[in-house]
C-alpha cells in the first residue's frame, strides 16, 4: 500500500499566515495525506481560519494553551500516517516537496533513514525566498550531521524533516519543558535514533522570518537562555554518544564559544558554566567581542548597555526590512494560491 502521510501543525496566534500554510498542505501532491492542525489556545482568530479547511483530510483540534512542544505531541497522537511532515503555522511546503522525498524510499529498505531538504528564507513574498546551502545540505551520518551543526552553527528547519513512523516512536515526544529550541533538541533525539540523513535537493521548504516575535528570538529573556543553555548541553551529550574524539571535542567547544555572547552579560552565573565546560572539554572560550558598532558603547557605558543596543539596531533593523517587503508584496499584489511554489 502507499504510505499515508500525516502533515502535522501546531498553531497558536497565526492567524495572518495559518490560511497560506494550510493551503501549502493540502495542495501536496503525494497521496495518500492527512493534515492535523492543533490550536493551541490562541487568543486571535486562528482557529476560526482553520476550521474553514476542514474537510475528510484536514482535520482541526483545539487544546488550552501548553505550549509549541505539547501542540506538536496532541497532533502526533491524532496522527495515523506511516510518515510524518511536522509543519508550522507560518511556514510553507512546495507542492511536491512530499513527492520528491517519498520518490528516493526504497519500499524494502530501512524505515530509519531520516529524510531532508533544501530550504529558503522569506518574509512576505515566498517568491523572493533565498535558498543558501549549508554544510548540511548533503547525505550525512548522524555523528556528522551533529558535528557540522554544533562547529559551524548552522541549522536545518523543522519542516524540511520527512520522518517514518518508526522513527518518531522511536525518539519519543517532544520535551514540554523546552521553552527555546524544543525542535533542535527533538530532531537529535530523531537522528540518533536514525541509521542516517538522505537530502534532496530538489524538495523545497519556505521559511518565514518573523524577527523578534518568533519563538526562535532569545533576546534579553531569562527562561529562554536557560532552555538555550539545557539545549546546548543537551547537543553536546548526544554527539559525544555517537563519538568522543578530539575532531568532536573541539566543535562543542567551538559551539559554546559560537552562543557565548548570547549569555553575555545578562548571565554570568551561565557564562561560568559556558566556561567550565570548556575546560572540561579541553580548551577554553574567548571573551566574546562585539562589532565596531557597538565597542565604543561598551567602552563608554559597558556591556549592558552595548547588548542592549545591539539588540535594539537589530530589532529596528528587522522592523524596517519587514516592513519593506509588505509594502513590496501588497504593490505587487502577490497572494498565495496554494500552488505557486
Amino acid at each position: 500500500m502507499t504510505p499515508l502521510v500525516s502533515i502535522l501543525i501546531p498553531a497558536y496566534n497565526a492567524e495572518k499566515w495559518i490560511s497560506d500554510t494550510i493551503r501549502s498542505a493540502v495542495a501536496q501532491t503525494w497521496q495518500p495525506k492527512e493534515i492535523i492542525v492543533v490550536d493551541d489556545g490562541s487568543t486571535d482568530q486562528t482557529l476560526e481560519v482553520a476550521r474553514r479547511f476542514e474537510s475528510e483530510s484536514v482535520h482541526v483540534f483545539n487544546q488550552k494553551n501548553r505550549g509549541a512542544a505539547a501542540a506538536r505531541n496532541k497532533a502526533w497522537s491524532l496522527s495515523h500516517g506511516d510518515y510524518i511532515q511536522w509543519l508550522d503555522a507560518d511556514d510553507l511546503l512546495a507542492s511536491d516537496k512530499i513527492a520528491r522525498q517519498m520518490e528516493v524510499v526504497n519500499p524494502g529498505g530501512s524505515r530509519r533513514t531520516l529524510l531532508s531538504c533544501s530550504f529558503g528564507q522569506f518574509m512576505y513574498r515566498p517568491c523572493r525566498a533565498r535558498f543558501t546551502p549549508t554544510a548540511l545540505w548533503c547525505d550525512l551520518s548522524p555523528a556528522e550531521f551533529l558535528l557540522r551543526k554544533l562547529g559551524q552553527r548552522v541549522f536545518m528547519q523543522t519542516a524540511v524533516w520527512l520522518v517514518s513512523r518508526e522513527l518518531t516512536e522511536a525518539a519519543g515526544p517532544w520535551d514540554t519543558s523546552m521553552v527555546f529550541d524544543d525542535d533542535g533538541e527533538y530532531f537529535c533525539r530523531i537522528l540518533l535514533a536514525s541509521d542516517g540523513i538522505r537530502f534532496v535537493r530538489e524538495a523545497r521548504v519556505y521559511y518565514r522570518l518573523v524577527g523578534t516575535t518568533s519563538v526562535s528570538y532569545v533576546g534579553r529573556s531569562n527562561r529562554k537562555l536557560e532552555a538555550l543553555w539545557r539545549s546546548m548541553q543537551l547537543h553536546i551529550s548526544y554527539l559525544r554518544s555517537l563519538e568522543d574524539s578530539e575532531r568532536v571535542r573541539a566543535a562543542c567547544v567551538q559551539h559554546l564559544q559560537n552562543y557565548l555572547i548570547d549569555f553575555y552579560p545578562l548571565r554570568l552565573d551561565l557564562v561560568k558554566q559556558l566556561h567550565e565546560t570548556a575546560k572540561d572539554l579541553g580548551g577554553h572560550l574567548q571573551v566574546p567581542a562585539l562589532s565596531w558598532k557597538y565597542s565604543w558603547i561598551k567602552t563608554l557605558f559597558g556591556w549592558g548597555w552595548a547588548k542592549r543596543a545591539q539588540l535594539f539596531l537589530r530589532n529596528v533593523k528587522w522592523s524596517l526590512l519587514r516592513s519593506w517587503d509588505k509594502a513590496l508584496s501588497r504593490i505587487n499584489g502577490w497572494r498565495f494560491a496554494g500552488t505557486d511554489l
